[in-house]
């Protein structure tokens, strides 16, 4: 009896622990609003209490020990092996980075907003492609996540090359003029609150930060979704758009980013 039951329990946790490392995974990598339940909200909070420890906090230590001090592409790769082996998290991830990486090239600017630094990988990403004398200003409201994201970028080495500020993002694009001497950003990475992206830009417009041929690009504008900022930036005559379709970080579920050029 003792023997059935130690049996039975022993392949009731092989099957649960088959249906969280990969039954579950495989079939919500397809639908982009399962795959946020099931990893930003299932999985991150059960590992979250079984480690005593963050995303965030478990995404650095993966870098520590991974990437290689001071070499931007290798924490990039760190975070990339970490998200697609061990933990999903909500970076612009390898795939959509690839496209970022082409827009910071040919834009080539000399001052860039990212709006949302989550941990940082995007904000390494961008930072690493910069010419030397550019400025990177990236706003998190979180000050858990920015805590960690400083530390991803130091491990990169580009400190030097990145302003982090916390807080709001309505309450900081007023003051981006007065706090830091920018006029117009070349580039501007929108990655924050979806709700927010459309009043950000807005605000932006008013604040008189964008110049004619200024570049807006946005992630996530169909997973998890920014329908009211699609609509505006896409009819508007102040802007020309170019939607770049992929996929949400690491899963198969269509997303992508809107590319827009501020025509003045």
């Amino acid at each position: 009896m003792w023997l059935t039951l130690l049996y039975g329990c022993a392949g009731g946790a092989a099957l649960l622990y088959a249906l969280y490392r990969w039954v579950i995974p495989s079939v919500v990598q397809y639908h982009a609003g399962l795959a946020l339940v099931w990893h930003d909200t299932i999985v991150e909070g059960l590992l979250n209490a079984l480690t005593q420890t963050t995303r965030p906090q478990r995404m650095l230590a993966a870098v520590q020990k991974n990437a290689t001090r001071g070499d931007p592409r290798s924490v990039v790769k760190a975070i990339d092996q970490f998200c697609r082996q061990k933990e999903w998290a909500m970076n612009v991830g390898d795939e959509k980075g690839c496209i970022l990486d082409s827009v910071v090239t040919e834009v080539n600017p000399a001052t860039v907003l990212e709006l949302g630094t989550y941990c940082g990988y995007s904000t390494v990403r961008i930072a690493s492609l910069l010419p030397p004398d550019a400025k990177l200003i990236t706003l998190e409201f979180n000050p858990h996540n920015a805590a960690i994201a400083r530390q991803v970028i130091a491990w990169a080495g580009l400190g030097d090359k990145i302003q982090l500020v916390e807080g709001a993002s309505g309450d900081w694009i007023p003051k981006m003029k007065e706090k830091f001497g920018i006029e117009t950003f070349d580039l501007v990475f929108l990655d924050h609150w979806k709700d927010r992206y459309l009043p950000d830009t807005k605000l932006m417009e008013e604040c008189g930060l964008l110049r004619k041929g200024s570049i807006l690009l946005a992630d996530n504008v169909i997973s998890p979704g920014t329908p009211d900022y699609l609509e505006y930036i896409r009819n508007s005559p102040r802007y020309k758009s170019q939607y770049f379709r992929s996929h949400l970080e690491y899963t198969k579920a269509e997303d992508g980013l809107e590319k827009s050029v501020f025509l003045g």
